[in-house]
């Protein structure tokens, strides 16, 4: 069973799981070594008694990026609609899918303060891969013990390491 999340999914609205879809827990994670620098992303899924680790790298990233990439990466990864139980340490994460997208997408894509929305690519496409899916966002303490967050930690920091020479 996943690790329960210290913030549940979006409060007052009803997610309601279609038992004839199957279900996936994904547990993402996004790195940098700078801000910006190369960074790394990963996913873990776990359906059932399936699971399947993922990663990828980026010469020159932000962690914000790695962390929405991350995601997205995971959502491509799932060969028909699901149920997803969406994990995740990032709060900028969290907050955008919950609470920033909807007036983004009213405002054209421009903040409250009419400046484009930032990382605005990866946003629409996360977007549209929510929306295959019935996606329910959870938001983990990151460096709290939870294993599969922990993992997905280290994946995308090894990413990382594999193609940055440490100094």
């Amino acid at each position: 069973m996943p690790p329960r999340s210290e913030v549940e999914p979006e409060a007052g609205k009803a997610h309601t799981a279609n038992p004839e879809l199957p279900h996936v827990a994904i547990y993402t994670d996004g790195a940098c070594k700078g801000n910006p620098g190369p960074g790394g992303w990963a996913a873990v899924l776990v359906s059932g008694r399936h699971r399947r680790e993922m990663s990828g790298f980026e010469a020159q990233t932000t962690n914000n990026r790695m962390e929405l990439k991350a995601a997205i990466e995971a959502l491509r990864a799932l060969k028909r609609r699901a149920v997803v139980d969406l994990y995740t340490d990032s709060q900028y994460l969290r907050q955008g899918m919950q609470e920033w997208l909807p007036r983004w997408k009213q405002n054209g894509w421009r903040t409250a303060d009419r400046r484009p929305v930032k990382n605005a690519d990866l946003w629409r496409e996360l977007d549209r891969l929510c929306s295959l899916h019935d996606v329910r966002w959870h938001w983990l303490r990151g460096h709290a013990g939870h294993p599969e967050n922990e993992r997905s930690d280290r994946l995308a920091r090894a990413e990382i390491s594999k193609h940055v020479q440490v100094r």
